[in-house]
């Protein structure tokens, strides 16, 4: 692969003070995709950040008796900190309050114009704020917003539109000649059926009634609508139609954009033809996500189902929360979260299967050979079969990982520590020391610890902490991915690290 370059997004949230679990979702599983690309010698660019414009920051900083920009301020380092907690490591966290951005959503504003793309009109429809979005009546379900259930409110001023109905022909030939474009294959037919089909409108694309946005430079009357400002981001923090545009033209068009699927119709319809509109590639990919849902409900403060994630991370570490994330979910579908589901997922993964593996492996080391790692040329029957598993395992993760399929991938990755437990019931050790059988009880020693290191480094971009743990544990230096394609890299003649559980059992709580 020649330009081996990976540029991967999250939507940019609305500042919250509340960020619940389900937030955490899409964040985590960039961040492992950037650092799985990472791991491959990928030169990466991840984008996040918050979007800050729009009528419900305007109210809500009025209610606190605060500018707009200063309660955003304040609630934008709980964003910040909150990933920091769960270990993401992001390129960027762009804000829409950024100068650069709102130059260049001015500039993108100031082109469509100019083009004829963009035009003046005015707008009479429903428009809910919560979501900031406008529907029709027939939009509505059951008269409320389709999107979150709440109210709409009235809206009629003068407006610019753009051109949507413009490219509604060139959009559908886009999506039927790019099938992967939009995925799964259940958004897709979602939005060609029930949104494409039935006909695109021109889209608002300014307001106002209120302040609280990007100024149109031309009418000063006018805010940029929060879907352009919004989107927009996604080329303005590379440098798009600024004097140094060298990232942009590095990383764009974009690999993936991984979207909640509340929002896929704004980054499969309203984000692309904007796109062709300015003549720009589309991204390769717009990953529509499901849900976490607690007793099939979102999770929320009025439904009295919201805990602060750091409360989770607090009590069970960074990396539980984010395998239970990664492996508990099915990528694309709604996913169930509860305390319970992931205790039991701590208890049988991590602390049996990983920590439990570790420890008491480095434990015989230690007791028989006292902490220094040796092999020998005496084999066991049971050696071929881990072997062969252990080497043919970063082929079945890289296959699951290119369908974001990532829960397989992770199950793929932990047969290793499972199959190495049960290597450790069919070569028994314990008898082996018995018997005085020093160099088959070395050979069965070092595979298990070469196994385990291989699963270690596997797991770098899912767990990064763990991974790094035990590791450092095995005090090797072999820990990229060109000492896994074969088995016997692991340095012998070395004294292991100190070591204690990686994790331990936790006990199931009242409810």
């Amino acid at each position: 692969m020649e330009n081996k370059k990976y540029y991967i997004t999250t939507p940019i949230y609305y500042p919250s003070a509340n960020f619940h679990i389900g937030h955490c979702y899409t964040t985590v599983i960039a961040d492992s995709l950037a650092r799985y690309k990472k791991l491959h010698g990928y030169d990466v660019y991840f984008l996040t950040g918050s979007d800050e414009h729009g009528l419900k920051i305007q109210r809500k900083a009025e209610e606190k008796g605060v500018t707009p920009k200063e309660y955003v301020d304040e609630v934008i380092e709980n964003a910040k900190d909150l990933w920091k907690s769960l270990g993401i490591e992001y390129d960027r966290f762009i804000r829409t309050t950024d100068e650069d951005h709102v130059e260049v959503v001015q500039k993108i504003f100031k082109k469509l114009y100019d083009q004829g793309d963009i035009y003046k009109g005015s707008y009479e429809g429903l428009y809910c704020t919560p979501c900031e979005s406008f529907w029709t009546e027939s939009q509505l379900v059951d008269g409320k917003c389709p999107d979150c259930g709440r109210d709409v409110e009235p809206a009629s001023e003068e407006a610019y539109f753009f051109r949507l109905s413009k490219y509604q022909d060139r959009l559908v030939d886009y999506i039927e000649s790019h099938p992967e474009f939009i995925q799964p294959v259940s958004r897709k037919n979602e939005m060609i059926n029930n949104f494409i089909k039935p006909g695109l409108e021109d889209l608002c694309v300014s307001r106002t009634t209120f302040t609280w946005g990007i100024p149109v430079t031309f009418d000063s009357k006018h805010v940029v609508y929060v879907w352009i400002d919004a989107l927009s981001n996604y080329i303005s923090a590379l440098g798009y139609l600024t004097n140094d545009d060298s990232k942009f033209q590095k990383y764009w068009p974009a690999d993936l954009h991984i979207v909640g699927k509340e929002i896929v119709r704004f980054h499969t319809i309203i984000w692309p033809c904007i796109l062709m509109a300015l003549d720009l590639p589309l991204p390769h990919q717009v990953f529509g996500h499901g849900w976490l849902v607690i007793n099939g409900g979102k999770i929320s403060k009025s439904l009295g189902n919201y805990r602060d994630p750091r409360e989770y991370i607090n009590e069970y570490g960074k990396d539980a929360i984010r395998y239970y994330l990664l492996r508990e979910v099915p990528f694309g579908s709604d996913g169930q979260f509860s305390e319970e589901l992931l205790i039991n997922r701590y208890n049988t993964d991590l602390a049996n299967t990983v920590g439990n593996l570790v420890n008491r492996t480095l434990s015989m080391l230690t007791k028989y050979f006292e902490g220094i790692i040796e092999n020998s040329e005496v084999k066991t029957e049971y050696d071929e079969d881990l072997i062969n598993l252990v080497i043919n395992t970063e082929s079945k993760v890289e296959k699951y990982m290119e369908l974001l399929e990532i829960p397989e991938a992770l199950d793929s990755i932990f047969e290793i520590f499972r199959r190495c437990n049960k290597y450790i019931d069919e070569t028994t050790p314990w008898l082996l020391a018995k018997e005085e059988n020093k160099d088959k009880l070395k050979t069965v020693l070092y595979n298990l610890l070469e196994s385990i290191r291989i699963g270690a480094i596997l797991l770098t971009p899912y767990l990064p902490d763990t991974a790094n743990e035990i590791l450092r544990q095995l005090n090797t230096s072999k820990k990229d991915l060109d000492t896994i394609k074969e088995f016997g890299e692991l340095e012998t003649n070395i004294h292991i690290n100190d070591f204690k559980p990686i994790f331990m059992r936790v006990e199931k709580k009242d409810e």
